[in-house]
């Protein structure tokens, strides 16, 4: 499994000398463009990152969850789940990490488990998505992107719970 990249890399290299292409000035290219790109973007993700420490830090986050709460709770959505249901739409490992703890707190087998299990399979990380390609190609309108996307993922969460009441209970 560990030479699958080498292995990779060689066949690349054998290709582009048989089809006589510079190898290693198409790399640089390449190189080139992706540092360019990384430029364009990382004053987006920088600024998205910073808000989501800032919602953290500021104790804002807490906030939402526990005025959240009672309606996911009438929704028939656990309550374990809505931290990680705001955050996923914001960070990926985030709610990585409230997953894990998710399953440390009620176990992988419980309804709250599973049902974060799907929503983390089945949902995106929208605003870190919506920044790295808009960002990219420098578009500064997004329209309904935003409000799709955010359906999206809101769909994405009934579904879950949906699902995991249909196959698991």
């Amino acid at each position: 499994m560990s030479l699958v990249m080498p292995v990779f890399a060689c066949i690349i290299v054998i290709y582009g000398l048989f089809s006589r292409t510079a190898v290693f000035d198409a790399f640089l290219a390449g190189a080139r463009e992706g540092l360019q790109t990384l430029l364009t973007i990382a004053p987006t993700i920088t600024g998205l990152v910073f808000a989501v420490e800032l919602l953290k830090a500021s104790g804002a986050a807490e906030m939402i969850c526990a005025a959240v709460e009672p309606a996911a709770s009438l929704l028939g959505f656990p309550k374990e789940i809505v931290p990680m249901a705001l955050l996923r739409p914001v960070s990926g490992s985030g709610s990585g990490a409230l997953l894990i703890s998710l399953f440390e707190d009620c176990g992988t087998d419980s309804f709250a488990g599973r049902v974060a299990s799907v929503l983390a399979g089945s949902s995106e990380t929208t605003f870190y998505a919506t920044a790295m390609y808009f960002g990219c190609v420098n578009v500064k309108n997004i329209r309904h992107t935003l409000f799709a996307a955010l359906a999206a993922d809101f769909a994405a969460l009934v579904a879950s719970v949906i699902t995991v009441r249909l196959f698991f209970y």
